[in-house]
């Protein structure tokens, strides 16, 4: 007698500056300019709950440009991880890619396909982890999340908190690649998850 085929993991990849809190100035540096949205923590236990994956994926080319270190971002990382856990929410990868072209500080000055719209730290997720991608998801607020999420076979949710009423007001004719979903906020996207996984 042959036993029950495990079910595949599913995942939720998220954006973090702009659809997990609020992006101030482009470039949080310090632990204590880092505050989750109010819904942050429910959206994330939710998704727990839901049994998906949470990967945050965040481009950090500060780090490039110098204006912070690795270690100045882990301590804005170790806040997130303890804002989400005190309420018992959690996300199980954090992947954030330090590269930009412009950047000054060697050796991430460089083009790296670990940069949004590149797949770099959709791979790293998918190597440390096994899911299904074509029951995963991508949330984020700029139209290089979207892209991110088309390319690794995803269903893309743009939030229009962050920088997405903007890309969603003023550049959408320009966009070659689509979301799937267009939403207020990271709530919203979990809640339209809940109703398209029944």
């Amino acid at each position: 007698m042959t036993g029950k085929k495990k079910k595949m993991k599913k995942a939720v990849f998220l954006d973090r500056d702009g659809t997990m809190n609020a992006d101030i100035n482009g470039y949080i540096s310090k632990p204590q300019d880092f505050e989750l949205f109010p819904f942050t923590v429910q959206a994330v236990s939710i998704l727990n709950e839901m049994g998906y994956l949470v990967f945050v994926v965040t481009n950090q080319s500060g780090i490039a440009r110098g204006f912070y270190t690795f270690d100045d971002l882990e301590k804005v990382h170790e806040k997130m991880r303890f804002q989400l856990s005190e309420q018992g929410a959690r996300v199980d990868g954090v992947f954030s890619s330090p590269y930009h072209e412009k950047g000054k500080i060697d050796p991430f000055n460089i083009e790296h396909e670990d940069r949004k719209p590149g797949l770099g730290m959709f791979k790293k997720a998918l190597q440390e982890f096994s899911f299904s991608i074509k029951d995963s998801y991508m949330i984020g607020d700029k139209y290089s999340d979207i892209v991110f999420g088309r390319k690794a076979g995803l269903t893309t949710i743009l939030v229009r908190t962050g920088e997405g009423n903007n890309e969603f007001l003023q550049k959408r004719h320009k966009w070659e690649q689509k979301p799937h979903y267009i939403v207020n906020d990271l709530m919203s996207a979990v809640k339209l998850i809940e109703k398209l996984r029944n």
